[in-house]
């Protein structure tokens, strides 16, 4: 974090301030949620521009983790 305040004022305005708090914001929602937040991002930035705005909330982290969970108990269900 501390590396993070000296870099954070070179964001070059208030938005650029406030872009970078979301995205680090995402990341470490990802991490808490025990998500790959590299292969979330690339999912989410695949998907995006096909998805509906109303459908948003199924491209959050915690939506990824319980899609995971529910994707590896079919899995073993079936090798059983």
């Amino acid at each position: 974090m501390a590396v993070g305040r000296r870099n954070w004022t070179f964001a070059g305005s208030d938005e650029g301030g406030k872009r970078a708090a979301a995205v680090y914001s995402l990341i470490e929602t990802c991490k808490l949620n025990g998500v790959d937040p590299r292969a979330w991002l690339a999912d989410v930035l695949a998907r995006l521009p096909a998805h509906p705005a109303h459908r948003v909330a199924e491209l959050m982290p915690w939506a990824r983790k319980a899609s995971q969970e529910t994707a590896a108990r079919v899995a073993t269900a079936l090798a059983a």
